[in-house]
């Protein structure tokens, strides 16, 4: 836990952003069926040469400015949010849960800088 467990990257050209990571890291993309981006079209997850998940990417749809951001994983992501606004930082979306039971929010440090938190679903 509290650690970089996930990427993700919005681009306003989504196709673009994947055809540049996958020719230059390997990366292979697939829909993510639970989630959409801020442009309505499927999330979807990035996989290391070998198949390991390790982000996701989405279109922007010209909502939010194109950004690639950290999340860190971590075992209460209302509890992080809490100490991240006592520590200074700002809460600028979330807590949200999706359908699969992971929650997230993303949050913004005293200077600025745009990071997420999440805590994945819980496991039967």
């Amino acid at each position: 836990m509290n650690q970089i467990g996930w990427i993700e990257v919005g681009a306003d050209r989504p196709e673009e952003a994947e055809r540049f990571y996958g020719e230059v890291f390997g990366w292979t993309f697939a829909d993510d069926s639970d989630s959409v981006g801020p442009d309505g079209q499927p999330y979807r997850i990035a996989t290391a040469p070998g198949g390991a998940p390790l982000g996701g990417f989405y279109g922007t749809g010209g909502k939010v400015p194109p950004q690639a951001i950290f999340m860190v994983l971590v075992a209460d992501t209302e509890a992080a949010c809490r100490q991240a606004e006592a520590a200074g930082g700002k809460v600028l979306v979330g807590p949200q849960r999706e359908p699969s039971g992971l929650v997230f929010a993303r949050l913004a440090d005293p200077a600025g800088t745009t990071l997420g938190v999440f805590t994945p679903p819980a496991r039967p």
